[in-house]
């Protein structure tokens, strides 16, 4: 197991909603050994103007996703993480239901993390990857 801290996705659902993620409707569904598993609606607060799934929100997704997993892997005492940098390709477009990210790891260093996030629609489709990479730094006393 690479975490730190296991939280259930109950417990990592249960958090204040002054932010993008519960704006969003993200729900964390899965926390696995090495992976971490979230869905979002794509719905009139998920859409761009086409009517279909706005490729920042798919973004906002894997951030998400990348950086609760980066929080899960540090001594927060110690540590916090932010995001460094983020990238997404969007592979096909998503009109309606549910997406789900799923979260793995590609480098889990002692000064940055480095995760992969597959979105994939409600047939089981992948509508978007991204790498997000989070910076670790001490903090401050």
């Amino acid at each position: 197991m690479i975490w730190f801290t296991e939280f259930s996705p109950e417990q990592l659902n249960d958090r204040p909603s002054n932010h993008m993620g519960a704006f969003l409707d993200i729900k964390f569904t899965e926390v696995g050994e090495d992976s971490l598993t979230a869905t979002m609606p794509v719905d009139e607060r998920t859409h761009q103007p086409a009517g279909i799934l706005h490729g920042g929100a798919s973004v906002v997704l894997a951030e998400t996703l990348g950086s609760v997993a980066s929080y899960m892997c540090i001594d927060p005492g110690k540590y916090q993480a932010v995001g460094l940098e983020v990238n997404a390709n969007h592979l096909r477009p998503v009109k309606s239901g549910l997406v789900t990210g799923v979260c793995k790891p590609l480098h889990i260093g002692a000064k940055t993390h480095v995760w992969e996030i597959k979105i994939y629609n409600d047939r089981g489709k992948m509508s978007c990857i991204s790498r997000l990479t989070v910076a670790v730094i001490n903090n401050k006393p």
